[in-house]
C-alpha cells in the first residue's frame, strides 16, 4: 500500500512537470581532504508545487538524514577551530531574505531548508522531496549538502536543526 502510494505521488508530480525545467546534481561523500566516493545522483525539477527532489543515491546509513541548499557552489572542506571540516566551504544555508532562523521547507525561515531525507535499510535514497518555495531556477552556483542526523527544522535545542556533520555534497552547475 505504502509503495502504491509513492508511486501515485510521484506520478502526480511527474505529470505536473512534463517541460519543466531539470537539473542532475552528482553526489559525492565529503572528507576532511575533499571530495570522496560519487553516491549517486540527484534530479531536481520545477512543479507547479514547487522543486521535486528525487534522489537515486546509496551508501548512507539508514535513516532520516538533514537535507540543506548551501550558498556556497563548493564542497570541499574548510577550516575551523584548526581542524578541516568536511564540505564547510559550502557555507551556510541558502537564505537570500536574510530570514536567519531555521524553519524547515514550509516555514519561513532558510530557502534552503529542506524536508529530511529517507535513507532505507539497503543504504538507498529513492524517495522524492517536494520543496514548496524553491524552484530549480535558486539553485545555480549552490550545493546540496546531506548531514550525519536528521533534522528537527528548529535552532533549539541545537543550531540548524541538529543535522549534525556533512556527509555528502554536490555542487550545482
Amino acid at each position: 500500500m505504502r509503495s502504491l502510494r509513492l508511486l501515485t505521488f510521484t506520478a502526480i508530480f511527474v505529470a505536473g512537470s512534463v517541460g519543466a525545467e531539470s537539473i542532475n546534481i552528482t553526489i559525492n561523500k565529503v572528507t576532511s581532504r575533499g571530495l570522496g566516493k560519487e553516491i549517486g545522483t540527484i534530479t531536481v525539477t520545477d512543479t507547479q508545487y514547487g522543486a521535486l527532489f528525487s534522489p537515486d543515491l546509496t551508501s548512507l546509513s539508514s535513516g532520516v538524514h538533514g537535507f540543506h541548499i548551501h550558498k556556497n557552489p563548493d564542497c570541499g572542506p574548510k577550516e575551523k577551530n584548526g581542524k578541516m571540516v568536511p564540505g564547510l566551504a559550502a557555507g551556510g544555508h541558502y537564505d537570500p531574505v536574510n530570514a536567519n532562523f531555521h524553519s524547515g521547507p514550509y516555514g519561513k525561515g532558510h530557502l534552503g531548508d529542506l524536508s529530511f531525507l529517507y535513507v532505507d535499510a539497503d543504504g538507498k535514497a529513492k524517495s522524492p522531496v517536494l520543496a514548496p518555495r524553491v524552484k530549480v531556477s535558486d539553485l545555480q552556483g549552490r550545493s546540496l549538502i546531506i548531514h550525519a542526523g536528521g533534522d528537527n527544522y528548529s535552532d533549539s535545542p541545537k543550531k540548524l536543526g541538529g543535522g549534525g556533520p556533512r556527509i555528502a555534497c554536490g555542487v550545482v552547475k
